[in-house]
């Protein structure tokens, strides 16, 4: 079973580029509203599909979400090494609200949890491990 992702944000074409910066991620399937913003764009990593983006024009959503000290939901990314979450975290937390900086947690020697500049919640991690 996997689970489907789709970010809503405004300025999809945008946040599609900024995306695929931080996570090293390419444009896979995709189909555009009348206006050129996303109504659907599929993010790949080495091949396979991590999230979706879509178009969202409700500002007061991404605002509210910028400004919560504990949003309802956060989408985690399991990165391959330290300096792919070195990278996602620079680059997401840029006009972003950083809500935890990077450190370790009982199930995690290095992770970190951001709102970025479009209102999303991210939980990065590496080499994720449970206690004895």
């Amino acid at each position: 079973m996997n689970l489907g992702a789709t970010l809503y944000v405004k300025n999809s074409v945008e946040a599609v580029e900024f995306y695929m910066k931080a996570f090293g991620m390419t444009l896979g399937y995709h189909a555009k509203n009348e206006d050129g913003s996303f109504l659907h764009a599929e993010l790949l990593k080495d091949g396979d599909s991590i999230f979706a983006v879509s178009e969202n024009s409700e500002e007061e959503i991404v605002q509210s979400m910028l400004a919560s000290q504990r949003p309802t939901m956060s989408y985690g990314i399991n990165l391959d090494n330290d300096e792919e979450l070195d990278h996602a975290y620079k680059t997401l937390a840029e006009g972003g609200h950083v809500l935890r900086e990077l450190g370790s947690l009982p199930w995690s020697p290095r992770s970190a949890d951001l709102v970025d500049r479009y209102g999303v919640c991210w939980y990065l991690y590496v080499s994720q491990h449970r206690p004895d």
